[in-house]
């Protein structure tokens, strides 16, 4: 037990201890607290207004109405200037353009963009539009929308119905969500909702394959230089990959817990901490940001460590199997396309979390760990269905390190070329 421990402390100190470590972990929380206050500061912060010229080029009043629908639907957004001439006039509005982003006292006020009303665009349903900001879709959204509006209250005015009334029953509305859990509300919309699952699958997978993969290259490396061949006259072969892996996994496990640790202080206590930014509490509440808490911190962690000791082991197998690290990255496909499947499936999950498909998922061991903590934090699961899932995944567990037990205490000593099927079947059993 002390050498298991002393390859355990060694695999935790050599990873701990690397500068990458450290500022991952000390950005982690950085980051995280700027995704919550940055959006809540930049709505409290006045957005500029745009300057926009309106080139109404005939005899249609839409210069007047553009501006109106613009205005009532996007108040104090837009300077509006409006100048009517025909659009043949090409010097005129070349004039015009060349004010676009380029102020100077021979072209007059910058402006940031032009809008021109052709008649004969506009019997194609089309609208030009030239400016600096073409590349926003946000104003290129709002200026779709006030125009559209412009238009088709021109053309229900020619077709002589009561502009008024029709307004009246077409105004927007919005569609407002907020989850709900054993028959009870929440409080979270959906937006928020989504965001936390997302992040936790997006999470989980870059945590899987990156340590996964510390794991094979530390047997690789110890392999190349013939370190394991020192290590095995004292420990078992199934020691020293138990040892690395627990080693990994529990840096690996300091380093998540941290991040999610922070995540539920900033999430429950996000008022407090944004007030101390000179940020209101109807600010960063409008934000839609959701609540990590203590049951969702501990099945996230528990499902990481179960998945990390699966596909670990299975990195291991791989890094015994091979001698150098470049036949690594085709040796270990099969089970980074394992991860990456597991990864997908979250997706159908998020569209339906309590449907049939994502059930099957959380008990099949190579997906569990991806698919359940996604599923605990949209809706939480019994504890019969967490026990269900936690006992399939353990024995799948178990399986994996069983058979990679027996190809790493055959391949950490064989070295040449990479062996294939039927000779990994013999070493199995040689194991």
């Amino acid at each position: 037990m002390h050498k298991l421990w002393a390859v355990i402390r060694r695999e935790f100190v050599a990873r701990v201890r690397t500068r990458t470590f450290v500022v991952a972990t000390v950005l982690g929380p950085l980051l995280m607290a700027g995704l919550m206050l940055a959006p809540a500061l930049l709505s409290m912060k006045q957005a500029s207004g745009r300057h926009i010229v309106i080139v109404d080029g005939g005899d249609r009043g839409l210069g007047r109405t553009a501006p109106t629908t613009l205005r009532s639907k996007f108040p104090e957004r837009y300077t509006l200037e409006v100048v009517v001439f025909p659009t043949g006039e090409t010097e005129r509005l070349d004039s015009l353009i060349s004010r676009i982003d380029a102020p100077s006292e021979a072209t007059g006020a910058p402006i940031d963009g032009v809008v021109v009303l052709d008649p004969e665009m506009l019997a194609e349903d089309r609208i030009a539009y030239y400016g600096s900001n073409v590349s926003s879709m946000k104003d290129m959204s709002d200026l779709r929308r006030g125009l559209r509006d412009a238009i088709v209250a021109e053309r229900l005015s020619e077709l002589g119905v009561n502009l008024s009334l029709v307004q009246e029953a077409s105004r927007p509305f919005t569609l407002t969500t907020e989850r709900v859990t054993d028959g009870k509300l929440t409080g979270e919309s959906g937006e928020a909702s989504f965001a936390l699952a997302y992040a936790m699958a997006f999470l989980l997978y870059i945590a899987l394959l990156l340590y996964g993969v510390q794991v094979m290259s530390a047997v690789v490396e110890e392999k190349t230089n013939h370190i394991n061949e020192v290590l095995v006259s004292s420990l078992t072969p199934f020691q020293l990959m138990f040892g690395k892996i627990l080693g990994v996994g529990s840096a690996g496990l300091v380093q998540l817990g941290l991040w999610v640790g922070t995540a539920m202080v900033l999430t429950t206590f996000r008022a407090e901490i944004a007030s101390l930014f000179g940020v209101t509490e109807a600010a960063v509440m409008a934000v839609p940001i959701p609540t990590v808490s203590p049951a969702l911190m501990a099945v996230f962690l528990v499902f990481f460590l179960l998945g990390f000791f699966l596909y670990s082991s299975a990195y291991a197998a791989v890094g015994a199997m091979c001698s150098t690290m470049q036949e690594t990255q085709q040796a270990s496909m099969p089970v980074t396309l394992t991860v990456v499947v597991g990864f997908l499936m979250v997706f159908n999950v998020l569209g339906d979390p309590a449907g049939s498909m994502a059930r099957i998922f959380s008990l099949i061991p190579l997906f569990a760990p991806l698919i359940v903590p996604v599923r605990y934090s949209l809706n939480p699961l019994s504890i019969g269905e967490l026990l269900a899932s936690g006992i399939s995944t353990l024995i799948g567990v178990v399986i994996v390190a069983w058979f990679a037990g027996r190809i790493y205490r055959v391949g950490i000593l064989t070295h040449g070329k990479r062996p294939k099927i039927k000779e990994l079947a013999n070493w199995v059993k040689a194991g």
